[in-house]
C-alpha cells in the first residue's frame, strides 16, 4: 500500500504503531517521519514499485525479501525489510538492507 499504491498516510495509520523505531540511517523514528522521508521520493518516481518475493515470520518479527524498482527500466534493488510487531499487530520497529542488482553474479544465480 505504501510503495505500490503510494498511500503513505493510509499505510501508516493502518499498520504502524504509536511508537515506531527506525534503523534505516536516512529515516527518523515515527510514522510521520516515514511519510516525510518517502513522500518526495514517490512524487518524483510515480512508476516505482516493490514486489515481495518472500515472507518469513517468527514470533513478533516478519522479514520481507523484496525486488524494488524506481521505474520499469531500472535494474532495481534487492531489499530485505525486517519488521517487529506489537501485541496489537502494529509495526513498531524496522530494519532494512538494500543491494543494487548486479549485472551478473559469480554463481550465475540471481538475487531472487
Amino acid at each position: 500500500m505504501a510503495f505500490n499504491k503510494h498511500k503513505l498516510n493510509e499505510a501508516v495509520s493502518k499498520y504502524v504503531g504509536k511508537t515506531y523505531l527506525q534503523h534505516n540511517p536516512t529515516v527518523a523514528d515515527g510514522g510521520q517521519a516515514f511519510i516525510d522521508a518517502f513522500a518526495p521520493f514517490l512524487k518524483e518516481n510515480p512508476q516505482s514499485r516493490a514486489e515481495v518475493k518472500r515472507v518469513i515470520a517468527e514470533g513478533d518479527l516478519v522479514m520481507l525479501h523484496v525486488f524494488s524498482q524506481v521505474n520499469p527500466q531500472d535494474k532495481g534493488e534487492a531489499v530485505v525489510d525486517i519488521f517487529r510487531f506489537d501485541k496489537n499487530g502494529k509495526i513498531v520497529e524496522h530494519w532494512d538492507m538494500i543491494q543494487t542488482m548486479p549485472d551478473s553474479t559469480v554463481s550465475g544465480r540471481g538475487m531472487f
